[in-house]
């Protein structure tokens, strides 16, 4: 069956860089969501505690507990609590969403610099903090997440503006309501790499430590290097004559007689369809026709055959971003970490 391998070494090498930029890997906190952008969330969450991270990000409670026993820190992007716990604190995305955590539940308060998705507005900073302490909630943090920092500098610019004015508000309700010191972030792994001497209490990284972030002309990204590869299994094997066709719609057919591979790894695991006549892979093999659900033809008879080893690239073909290439792997997909 198709498989995904973790390579560790490149995992601790991105690491490395992410934390020299921040000054410490204190400061790391590994966004997991999604399945760890389809690597695997418990797979991920080992390598980073034995790396030393003790910080983690998630979308979900659910993905929360799975990895508590990893982290001291778990913060919740976009769920509500369902069981206390002293690791996990959640994100107030809305003013109306306060009214949903019961009292005493960790908390931050996630503000809109310019973004327009989720978060309190600057104005209503003062209306946040009267709610926190109405419902009874522990606040421990403000923060914000840029939109532009790996396209556009004018508005990264502004964002990082804004967010500077909020901090002072809040560090000023903060003595107001006799609250604890406030943590403060806003990097996201375009922010950080393209911040000269970052001072926050803590970066949350996400596709820079998968390594593939796109930054041009960046050197620390440029350093970065992917750590999932996937490979496929051959299921079957054809000769075909020549003008023989392949798969679902002959959109393929053979110039001449050829030998050909039928291998594991379809659209129902991940392969995007729209990569379908186009693609070749990372050691220079064609895909022929159409990708079908559970399997794919390609101009190749091997036992097995890498697909991609740098999410980037396949996205080239797909006409979309590593993140959707990666996010669309299955969880039943096997992942096997690389010790070497």
């Amino acid at each position: 069956m198709a498989y995904i391998t973790l390579n560790k070494k490149h995992f601790f090498n991105n690491l490395d860089i992410i934390a020299k930029l921040c000054k410490g890997k204190d400061k790391i906190a590994l966004v997991l969501k999604d399945n760890a952008y389809g690597h695997g969330l418990c797979e991920m969450a080992k390598m980073a505690q034995e790396y030393g991270i003790t910080k983690a990000v998630v979308r979900s409670y659910a993905e929360a507990k799975a990895i508590e026993e990893f982290f001291e820190y778990i913060l919740v992007l976009a769920d509500f609590p369902q069981a206390k716990s002293d690791k996990i604190r959640y994100t107030v995305n809305d003013l109306e969403a306060l009214q949903k955590f019961e009292k005493g539940t960790k908390v931050e308060l996630k503000v809109n610099t310019g973004m327009n998705r989720n978060g309190i507005e600057a104005e209503a900073l003062r209306e946040a903090f009267e709610c926190v302490q109405k419902q009874g909630l522990e606040l421990e943090a403000l923060f914000t997440h840029h939109s532009c920092a790996d396209e556009d500098e004018c508005i990264f610019s502004q964002q990082n503006e804004k967010f500077a004015v909020i901090k002072k508000e809040a560090q000023e309700l903060q003595k107001e309501f006799a609250l604890k010191e406030l943590r403060f972030h806003s990097c996201n792994s375009a922010a950080l790499f393209q911040t000269e001497d970052f001072s926050e209490d803590m970066v949350r990284v996400g596709i820079a430590a998968y390594g593939c972030l796109e930054l041009p002309k960046n050197a620390h990204a440029e350093q970065l290097e992917p750590i999932l590869s996937l490979f496929a299994q051959k299921i079957s094997t054809r000769h075909l004559r020549e003008d023989a066709c392949v798969g679902y719609g002959a959109t393929y057919k053979a110039e001449s007689a050829c030998t050909i591979g039928n291998y594991d790894f379809g659209y129902g695991d991940g392969f995007l369809r729209i990569c379908s006549n186009d693609y070749v892979t990372p050691q220079g093999v064609k895909l022929l026709g159409r990708i079908s659900m559970d399997n794919s033809s390609f101009l190749c008879s091997d036992a097995e055959l890498l697909i991609f080893n740098d999410a980037r690239e396949l996205a080239k073909y797909a006409h979309t971003i590593s993140y959707e290439i990666l996010t669309a792997l299955k969880a039943n997909l096997k992942r096997v970490v690389l010790q070497q």
